[in-house]
């Protein structure tokens, strides 16, 4: 089994480094086929491990020593477990989805192959996260999926929005990250280790304040790749890379790495359910914030971005009230049908000329007719209906929280799903229903190729029957490994209350997003209500950022620049300089080659030396003169 570890790790880095050989040439098929079948490769590798684990084994090699001073030994250590593998089937499903979706739709962009390395690289680089048998290693793959993300997000750099963005995305979470470092730092200084096995079996026997900062400053690393609040607002900024990123990156992959960093180091939580229930709280917050927001927003892929923001709030409730395996089914659950959604609004921009405002949209129902069908299953499963793969994972949720006796999460929750239901078919009503308003800007829709669509249908079959399938079996996979808590309520009428009232409260959402938006004129003016200004402008929490973060450090930036870079180091710089010039200018003459100069610097030089020898001696002498004179200079 140690060799389909090795492939399933190791393949995409190949296809990455294989499509890099032709970054800088034309566009070669060549160069997005091969990173493709070397991730199908993965994929299968994948899922032969998985049928490993199902059996009740793991995996665990250690390729070689990274670091070994003293006490500390660091090995490039994987392991393949209940855990792990189910991030490894979710990383390589969607990526082997996305890079053949990416092949049609990067079909004409110069950068195809460029795409392709970096693409194949932020697999490589997920990975080796999830499949990381210590903290250390977690980390490295933790970088790697940052750095692919910004090269990803700023894949299209000749646009300063999408350099903006992948910086703003990039210095987030190296914010973040520096809390994850220092909880790393505290977990070897306090247990020796970063072995998972040890670290965990040493951490019941630390004192609680201490185990209570690690899980601080660990969850502050989860805030950043999560884009938990206050570190949000890139996600929504990080559209501005290629659809397909969003699909892979910011909706299935990177963005859940916080939520499996929670339920990977589930001991550590389990001593300190006062910081789960800090998590749990934080994670409903966001859930309905970011749901708001979505409510009101005119651009197609950010209302899609919000809602992965607001489903990554309901995995950190539940991973925060201890159901572990709850958080994993619904990360599972959602990485398919959302990016199924990201997709289908890739082949709308495609067919619209890359317009993203719904509102010029309307009766593309007609026109994508695979598309309409995809997104609609999507989105019924984001919204939670019966039997897709959003009820059996969001209903859980629900349940945790009812059954934990913490009502008012149970509350937000319930809310947030109806928000989610009335912004998902806000966006297929105002997309494929109603009349065809993008005639009169121009447009003239198609569908996308057809074997897109074909490879997009996994993803949408995978939306329906997730729940159903894997519930029981995952159930029985997962709590091997991670505690086997049961969530049911007891009372048999209160339960069927509560899930026919949610999905009653669900339909009416549908119902009334429909009717409101169906028949949609165009709307050009962003409305002027209060509300829905605050809603529009993001709580105006970046135009905070702006003006008492970014400004303020920008200003401080030109201070030091003016005047300490300029006056103070280049200054320095420049006078050395100039001062060596000016004395190899003033005496380059020297070496005019002229034989009666050099014979007179010659003569001069001597008497120089000649000089210099006297006075030392003579100095010599009369320090030896005062030592006779002056008792004590000797000494």
């Amino acid at each position: 089994m140690e060799t389909y570890l090795y492939i399933a790790l190791f393949a995409p880095l190949v296809g990455s480094l294989f499509a890099g050989l032709f970054g800088a040439r034309p566009k070669t098929i060549i160069a997005g086929l091969v990173p493709t079948g070397l991730l199908f490769a993965s994929l299968v590798s994948s899922t032969i491990l998985l049928t490993h684990v199902l059996a009740g084994n793991t995996v665990h090699v250690e390729l070689m020593t990274w670091m070994e001073t003293g006490d500390l030994y660091i090995p490039f250590g994987f392991v393949v477990d209940q855990v792990s593998v189910t991030m490894m089937m979710v990383v390589t499903i969607v990526s082997t989805v996305v890079h053949v979706y990416s092949i049609g739709y990067m079909d004409h962009d110069k950068g195809f192959n460029r795409f392709f390395s970096y693409l194949s690289a932020f697999v490589f680089s997920m990975m080796v996260l999830v499949m990381s048998d210590n903290f250390a290693g977690l980390f490295i793959g933790w970088e790697g999926v940052g750095l692919c993300s910004w090269l990803l997000i700023g894949f299209w750099y000749h646009k300063e929005s999408a350099t903006w963005a992948a910086n703003e995305a990039f210095i987030m979470n190296r914010i973040a990250d520096l809390g994850m470092l220092i909880g790393i730092f505290l977990i070897y200084w306090n247990t020796g280790s970063l072995q998972y096995d040890q670290v965990f079996a040493a951490v019941a026997g630390l004192e609680i304040s201490t185990v209570v900062w690690i899980g601080i400053f660990l969850f502050i690393g989860a805030m950043g790749k999560s884009a938990q609040f206050p570190l949000h607002t890139w996600l929504a900024d990080a559209m501005e890379g290629p659809t397909p990123v969003s699909a892979l990156i910011h909706a299935a992959t990177m963005v859940t790495a916080g939520v499996y960093l929670v339920v990977r180091a589930n001991p550590i939580y389990d001593i300190i359910p006062e910081v789960g229930t800090v998590i749990a709280s934080l994670g409903a917050f966001v859930a309905m914030f970011a749901a708001s927001m979505a409510l009101v927003n005119r651009d197609m892929k950010r209302i899609i971005a919000y809602s992965t923001l607001s489903q990554l709030g309901y995995m950190f409730v539940a991973a925060g009230l201890g159901a572990y395996w709850v958080a994993l089914f619904h990360l599972m659950a959602h990485a398919f049908f959302k990016a199924l959604l990201f997709l289908g609004a890739g082949n709308v921009m495609h067919a619209m000329s890359d317009e993203l405002d719904p509102f010029k949209m309307g009766g593309l129902s007609k026109k994508m007719k695979g598309t309409f069908i995809m997104m609609t299953v999507a989105s019924v499963a984001l919204a939670g209906i019966y039997p897709l793969a959003g009820f059996f994972s969001k209903d859980m949720i629900l349940e945790v929280a009812f059954v934990e006796h913490h009502y008012i999460l149970y509350t937000v929750l319930l809310l947030t799903a109806g928000l989610t239901a009335f912004y998902s078919f806000r966006l297929i009503a105002l997309i494929f229903h109603g009349e065809e308003r993008y005639k009169l800007f121009g447009f003239d829709p198609h569908e996308a190729y057809k074997y897109m669509l074909w490879f997009m249908a996994p993803l949408a079959v995978l939306a329906v029957i997730a729940g159903m399938m894997f519930k029981g079996t995952y159930y029985d996979m997962v709590t091997q490994l991670l505690p086997a808590g049961e969530y049911h309520v007891h009372s048999a009428f209160t339960y069927w209350v509560m899930t026919i009232g949610t999905q009653i409260f669900v339909g009416l959402a549908i119902v009334y997003a429909y009717r409101k938006y169906e028949n949609a004129k165009i709307d050009k003016k962003v409305e002027s209500g209060f509300f829905y200004q605050l809603l529009f402008n993001q709580y105006y929490i970046p135009q905070f950022y702006e003006e008492f973060f970014v400004k303020p450090y920008r200003d401080l930036s030109m201070i030091f620049w003016k005047h300490i870079d300029l006056k103070v180091v280049d200054a320095t710089v420049d006078m050395i300089g100039n001062t060596f010039y000016k004395t190899g200018k003033e005496t380059h003459v020297m070496q005019n080659g002229n034989l009666s100069t050099m014979l007179r610097w010659m003569v001069a030089g001597l008497v120089f030396l000649l000089v210099s020898a006297i006075v030392f001696a003579k100095a010599n002498d009369i320090f030896a003169y005062m030592v006779t004179i002056v008792p004590g200079l000797g000494a």
